[in-house]
């Protein structure tokens, strides 16, 4: 927590907002998708989706593969909690749904589906593309499958797996975008990062959920922007951007959302 809270004052003195951007590219990412005001219309379905499941107070048993939970001491828990501590905040949500909407990837994957609130967005980001989601947890995965059939998110195909063994079984697939929600330490998240550098091209995008959860996990995202492949790295504090833009100089971004 210490390590949160120097970091987002940290954050805070050095981020800025779209008047210190001098890229075009990420001049227009900020101003048309970061700081896009309007009012979708599905975001009316973003809520119904959040509402349903906070409202839910089934009990999943979770297979926790990650880093553990803040905020539960047991592996029984209820979906409306999940969805209130755990899930993608309203917010963020919009963010991911404006992301997708922005940048039209045909080919998504996400590594951490939980309840499905992510997956949804990037759905109707683009409800044309292909989403595929990876849950480690059966019970959670088919609690996500049940919404995404509610909502008729024909587009999402959601794997029941490790990370590991799903690139094993896709090796050659590539993708525009990326979501990373998995495990939130050093170790797992630079081996995630290395298993996706095959599957990405130079207009892809990966997405770093929580890369100040801890000291070790800032480390992670800070060697990833080194690396020599990425080009374009945006730090919006929660979320971590990298792009692989060949046309691009090597730039680092922190951003204010």
């Amino acid at each position: 927590m210490k390590h949160a809270i120097t970091s987002y004052l940290q954050f805070l003195w050095r981020s800025k907002n779209q008047h210190g951007v001098h890229s075009p590219f990420v001049y227009h990412l900020v101003t048309q998708c970061f700081y896009d005001r309007k009012r979708y219309p599905e975001y009316e379905t973003l809520s119904a989706v959040r509402k349903e499941l906070t409202h839910d107070h089934s009990t999943l048993q979770v297979s926790d593969l990650g880093a553990g939970s803040r905020v539960f001491s047991s592996n029984k828990r209820k979906v409306s909690q999940i969805a209130k501590h755990v899930g993608i905040s309203k917010k963020r949500q919009r963010l991911l749904f404006r992301l997708v909407r922005y940048l039209q990837p045909a080919n998504m994957l996400e590594l951490g589906t939980s309840l499905g609130l992510a997956t949804t967005a990037m759905s109707l980001g683009k409800p044309a593309a292909s989403v595929i989601s990876i849950e480690g947890c059966e019970e959670t995965a088919q609690r996500a499958n049940a919404l995404f059939e509610t909502y008729g998110l024909e587009g999402i195909r959601l794997y029941t797996q490790a990370f590991e063994s799903f690139f094993k079984e896709h090796p050659i697939a590539t993708y525009d975008l990326v979501y990373v929600d998995g495990h939130h330490s050093k170790e797992h998240t630079l081996q995630y990062f290395e298993w996706l550098l095959p599957h990405v091209h130079e207009h892809s995008v990966l997405l770093f959920d929580d890369i100040y959860w801890s000291a070790e996990m800032t480390e992670a995202w800070k060697q990833i922007c080194a690396n020599e492949r990425v080009t374009v790295s945006i730090d919006t504090f929660q979320w971590g951007f990298v792009f692989f833009r060949s046309e691009q100089k090597k730039q680092h971004f922190v951003i204010r959302l």
